[in-house]
């Protein structure tokens, strides 16, 4: 069982985390190209976010959207 374990640290240490240190590597020479993927992640939460205002604005809109103030029924 132990050997299944180093195994899958082997994986992920000498395999998959071969990107990551190449852009360690890199952060030296360009900090911004190191962090392309950072980059990466803030532009797709910023499109998720404005889709996401985008769709409250066109349910509000057309008054789909149940706005109860109470949030328990003993209140």
């Amino acid at each position: 069982m132990k050997a299944f374990f180093e195994a899958i640290g082997s994986l992920f240490t000498d395999i998959l985390f071969i990107p990551m240190d190449m852009f360690r590597a890199m952060e030296l020479e360009n900090w911004w190209t190191a962090n392309i993927i950072t980059w990466a992640f803030i532009l797709i939460c910023c499109a998720a976010t404005w889709y996401w205002i985008q769709q409250l604005q066109v349910f509000k809109a057309s008054q789909e959207d149940e706005q109860d103030t109470t949030a328990h029924s003993f209140l």
